[in-house]
């Protein structure tokens, strides 16, 4: 099964973490993020991998080389040249697998006990274009899905701002759930990415706007723990759930 890694971002969040690395090498629990992100995806049966890097660029590539790639199959797609945000990111990376089958993305400061396996499973079943793992959380960004479990629309709870392909969209009447930053895409869904003209863009944006005329679909998972280490105060919580689900 194939799986991308999001490794590329800059990590200003993280502050003097990242002043001398990239975030995919902060350590977490005695293991940088990405070891562990490797690590659990090969767990679950992930075999062919593709990391996206950008800051620090060389620092990533010499840890994989020096670990020789944990024994995994490991392909980086480098944007040292252009950040390409998720959107382009996972673009590029999912044409460097050449449209073999479902492709899950995973960012590599998240961390959750989840069952990446069974989103995986999920997504195949339901045959859609694309599956995020989402939950009921508190959160300045809602993600809005319909009885179906289909995309329906996106708000900003702090500005207010709402979009949606859909002219009578009302937030609040279809079920808000927070984005996870863990998801499956098909390899149909690259043609609709392709026609997208900036190299640089968001995946949430991509979705959203796209939502009427692909079939983009949520899974939440009950009793999940969920953390974003991307940012100092949030590293201790990471730690504490890589302790109890990872090592």
């Amino acid at each position: 099964m194939n799986a991308i890694i999001l490794a590329a971002g800059l990590g200003t969040r993280l502050g003097a973490y990242t002043q001398d690395r990239p975030k995919a090498l902060v350590e977490v629990a005695g293991r940088t993020m990405l070891e562990h992100q490797l690590r659990r995806l090969s767990s679950f049966g992930f075999d062919r991998f593709v990391v996206n890097v950008h800051h620090f660029a060389p620092m990533v590539t010499g840890y994989l080389e020096r670990n020789r790639n944990f024994g995994l199959d490991i392909c980086v797609s480098d944007e040292s040249g252009l950040l390409l945000d998720t959107g382009g990111g996972i673009r590029k990376a999912m044409h460097m697998f050449g449209g073999s089958g479902p492709v899950l993305v995973h960012n590599v400061d998240i961390f959750s006990n989840a069952n990446l396996k069974a989103l995986y499973d999920t997504h195949v079943n339901n045959g859609c274009h694309a599956t995020l793992l989402t939950q009921k959380r508190q959160t300045s960004r809602y993600m809005y899905f319909d009885a179906a479990g289909r995309l329906t629309g996106w708000s900003n709870e702090k500005t207010g701002q709402t979009r949606s392909p859909y002219p009578d969209f009302v937030p609040r009447q279809d079920m808000a759930f927070a984005f996870q930053g863990i998801h499956v895409l098909s390899s149909e869904i690259l043609p609709a990415l392709d026609l997208i003209e900036t190299q640089a863009f968001s995946i949430t944006d991509f979705y959203v706007n796209s939502c009427a005329d692909l079939d983009i679909r949520n899974a939440t998972f009950p009793l999940m723990e969920w953390a974003d280490a991307g940012r100092p105060e949030t590293l201790e919580t990471a730690g504490n759930l890589v302790r109890d689900s990872y090592l």
